[in-house]
Order: structure tokens, then sequence, then C-alpha cells
């Protein structure tokens, strides 16, 4: 059998030709189904692109994992990793950028054009923040606009910026922004917040946090940075200017299934469609995590589809 040396910052990995399951995406779906194929017996790699734990790493704290009433995004996503490797599951640093999926024999296609085949596939790709996609968001990315609360939030200190959603994601970053910034505003396109209300009480109690309703982003203006945003009333169609040093975007996620286009089954909205053992409809291809359409994306669902995925796929493909 032959062999590729594609060794990554983090790990050197000698990558065979072929597993008994690819994982793509090491976020905590993908990760649980690594550690839950090595006590199946089987021999998985997970290949990812970016940071292992994905989107966790972007959270300040989690406070909804079981064990852990508190624990730092990155912290948490480290320990999966960790937890991972105990158990010998192999990681590549590498993009996955194509599939063939047809017949029994899966293959994956690296960006350095690699490829690396297994009996059973499973997608755990997750998704990214969702762009508004008004005039000057583009231009202004890094200059202003976020969707990093803990990354770009110290460029803040004690100025006013705007928070752009009203959900969990949007609170939660609210949260961390008010221990730096002077003042948030917080623009919610819906008359009400959509977060949870333990989340939307810790907001007020910091008494930095003003809330503008019913209201959306138009377009974002400013010179070498962010100094405005353009709002319009969706009720009274009413414009408003909103001075601000920068706005951070939390509008909710988009699957990053752009390589998978006329592979799988897409829902409208991108994500893909399973069963509930996670299984497409392609047989050995499965989906988990926020890549797959559910109802609720959390770290624990996505730990949830991983052993349910690789539960399945041990019983059906390799008893």
């Amino acid at each position: 059998m032959a062999f590729f040396d594609l060794g990554s910052a983090k790990q050197k990995s000698t990558l065979k030709e072929y597993y008994d399951v690819i994982i793509v995406g090491g976020g905590p779906g993908g990760i649980t189904a690594g550690i839950y194929a090595v006590q199946a017996g089987l021999k998985p790699i997970i290949i990812e692109k970016a940071l292992e734990g994905g989107q966790v790493n972007n959270t300040e704290k989690v406070e909804n994992w079981p064990g852990f009433p508190s624990i730092g995004g990155i912290e948490l996503a480290e320990k999966f990793a960790e937890h991972a490797r105990e158990f010998d599951v192999e990681f590549l640093n590498a993009e996955v950028i194509d599939l063939e999926i047809a017949g029994d024999k899966k293959t994956v296609i690296l960006d350095n054009g690699k490829k690396v085949s297994s009996k059973v596939v499973v997608i755990s790709t997750g998704s990214n923040p969702r762009k508004l996609g008004v005039p000057g968001e583009r231009e202004f990315a890094g200059k202003g606009i976020s969707y990093c609360a803990t990354c770009d939030g110290h460029f803040f200190t004690d100025q006013h910026i705007a928070v752009i959603g009203g959900g969990n994601s949007a609170l939660d970053e609210t949260l961390f922004l008010t221990k730096i910034a002077k003042k948030i505003t917080i623009v919610q396109n819906l008359p009400k917040l959509t977060a949870d209300k333990l989340l939307q009480q810790r907001v007020e109690a910091t008494g930095k946090v003003d809330y503008i309703f019913n209201t959306v982003v138009e377009k974002i203006e400013g010179t070498d940075k962010v100094e405005k945003l353009i709002l319009k009333n969706t009720q009274t169609g009413e414009r408003s200017e909103l001075e601000v040093s920068g706005a951070f975007i939390f509008i909710g996620l988009a699957p990053n299934t752009t390589f998978l286009k006329d592979k799988l089954k897409l829902n409208e909205y991108g994500y893909i469609v399973t069963d509930e053992n996670m299984e497409t409809e392609i047989p050995g291809v499965y989906a988990v995590g926020d890549v797959r359409e559910k109802e609720v994306r959390q770290i624990v669902t996505a730990a949830a589809d991983g052993a349910i995925a690789i539960s399945h796929a041990a019983r059906k493909y390799f008893d």
C-alpha cells in the first residue's frame, strides 16, 4: 500500500490510501465520530482544514456542555482533540475539495490533488457566519466589520459598537463585548429578541446595551473604517443612521456544503438531508453536526450525531 507524507504544523501524518472511515471536518461531531470509530474497532482519519474543534473555538464560554458548568470554548476544543488523540484517531490538516461517492468505495480529493478512499465517509464540515449581503460589508471586513467577538473585540475598547442579530449567538457574543466596549446597540430585524431568557437577563444586567427592533441594516459607511450604519425600519420604512466604530454580525450560519453541490441531497438552505441514523441517500455517506438539516444546532447535538452515525455505520457496513 502506498503512503503519502502530508505533515501539518500540528502533527506529522503519514496518509494512507485507505481508511475504514474518512471524517471530513474536525468539529464536535467529527471528533466524536472518530472516537466512536476507534471504539468500534475501525481505523478513522479526520481531515480538518482549519482549527480542530470548529466553531467552538470562537465561543468565549460554553455553559451547556455536561460536566462543565462553564468552560472556555478554546479549552473545550483542545480537550476534544486531546481525547481523540488519546484514542489514536489520526488527524490531517488539509481541505477536501471534492468527493467520489458512487459505489461501495468512497474517495475524497484533497486540495493538493491527493486522493484517499474508505468504505464510509462522514461529513462534518459545519457552518460559517451568514453575511448581511449589504453595501459596505465586504469593503469594511476587518475594518470594523467582524463575525467573531473573541477574535476582534479587543479592537473596540471603550467604543460604541453594534451587534446585528438577537439570537443566542448574538447575545452570547454581546455579553463578551460588554466587558470591552463602552456601549453596545443591538439591531434586530424582529420585534423582540429570540435568545434564551437567561441570556437576555444577563445582557440586560450589564446596563451597557440598547436595542433597536424591527430594523435591518441597509448599508455600512465609513472612510478607512466603519463610521455608521444606515438602518431601515421594517414596519414604517423609515431610515436612520447609527454612528458606531464597528459592527459584529451574528444573523445565523451558512452550511459549508459548496463542494457537495450535485453530490448529496441538500435542503433549500443548503443543509444536508439525512435520516435518523445520520445517513444520506447515498449508502455509506453520513452527515453530522451543524451541516445537517435539523432543528437544534448545539455542541451536544453535534456530538450525539457523530455517535449515532458511527454506531449505525459499524453495524451496517463492518459487521
